[in-house]
């Protein structure tokens, strides 16, 4: 295949690719917004954010759901940060529900 011959396919599959990168984005931020509510539930109960059982849980159900080709260290990982991240949504939710009278 040539350079010329690769371009037009590269592009189109590029496009699929935006076009899933925002559909990964919208998704992120719903999975957010869950857990902004969770986030002041736990607030409201009085119970930690961090749940090393649940982590655990997370971690196997995308694991076991993953149908490849992420191998399922990479897709821990991904989500290992994933989670990292709504830990820090859920403080600032905690945070400022708690500063609501």
């Amino acid at each position: 295949m040539t350079e010329d011959e690769a371009r037009p396919q590269l592009d189109e599959l590029r496009v699929l690719i935006d076009g899933l990168d925002r559909d990964i984005v919208k998704l992120l931020n719903d999975r957010m917004r869950v857990v902004e509510d969770i986030g002041r539930i736990k607030r409201l109960a009085g119970l930690p954010i961090y749940e090393p059982k649940r982590e655990s849980e997370v971690f196997a159900n995308v694991i076991a759901s993953n149908g490849g080709p992420l191998p399922p260290d990479g897709l821990r990982r991904v989500f290992e940060r994933i989670i990292d991240e709504a830990r820090t949504v859920q403080r600032q939710r905690m945070q400022s529900d708690g500063d609501k009278p």
